[in-house]
């Protein structure tokens, strides 16, 4: 599955509210990106989004039901 695909899937599926599935959109985006993108910039990104994704922390606890 492609970016493009995997945006279509959150788009259909009303999925844009849910944090974890945006940060695996935005990992699939860098990784089409890779052969473009410099060492440093490639590690740059993935910081970034590796920071994202550890300050969603645990805002799911409580409400599993809901939202998986």
């Amino acid at each position: 599955m492609d970016s493009t695909q995997l945006a279509q899937y959150l788009e259909v599926t009303d999925s844009f509210a849910k944090p974890w599935l945006l940060v695996q959109l935005r990992l699939k985006k860098l990784q089409e990106l890779r052969e473009k993108l410099s060492e440093n910039e490639y590690a740059d990104a993935l910081a970034d989004i590796h920071e994202d994704l550890m300050s969603l922390g645990e805002w799911w606890r409580g409400i599993e039901d809901e939202v998986f």
